[in-house]
């Protein structure tokens, strides 16, 4: 008995569901011109359009045949923002040279590490302007001999270069 009314109330649920999701289409679709009774129902409950007047943008007009001269620079995912990176000498003996072109204004981290990732020195911390940047630091007896990496983070991107200490 108890798997019958189970069964039961399982179709029923079905049959419902199917009925609203019926009923909720018929409201979505368009009435046709024929069709007054769903036409009174919709001139009796005036409701708000969903797109209009929710823009929060003004938009320009929009006039045919015209060209638009406006040029928008829009960076493409294979746009890199760090390039030409040259650390020189290498090997290093008493001073460290860096060159490296970023594409647009950002924020620029140069540092050394040793082969174990740690931070030994931070050389450069600050925002930059775009083109050829480069930097020099005197590392006489702040460096120990051995290799080590120069890191650049800039943004998302980071480069890092190996160099030798003598």
């Amino acid at each position: 008995m108890g798997k019958r009314l189970t069964y039961l109330n399982s179709w029923f649920i079905i049959i419902a569901f199917a009925i609203a999701v019926n009923v909720a289409f018929a409201k979505g679709v368009n009435a046709q011109k024929t069709d007054t009774s769903y036409l009174k129902l919709l001139r009796s409950k005036p409701k708000q359009s969903l797109f209009k007047n929710n823009l929060h943008l003004a938009l320009p007009p929009l006039k045919p045949a015209v060209i638009s001269t406006t040029k928008i620079n829009i960076p493409r995912a294979d746009d890199k923002l760090l390039t030409n990176v040259q650390v020189f000498p290498n090997p290093v003996t008493d001073q460290i040279n860096v060159k490296y072109n970023v594409a647009r204004n950002a924020f620029v981290n140069v540092k050394i590490m040793d082969v174990l990732g740690n931070d030994v020195v931070t050389l450069f911390s600050q925002r930059v302007e775009n083109g050829d940047q480069s930097l020099s630091y005197n590392i006489n007896n702040k460096l120990t001999r051995g290799f080590y990496f120069v890191r650049i983070i800039v943004g998302t991107e980071s480069i890092n270069k190996r160099i030798s200490v003598l």
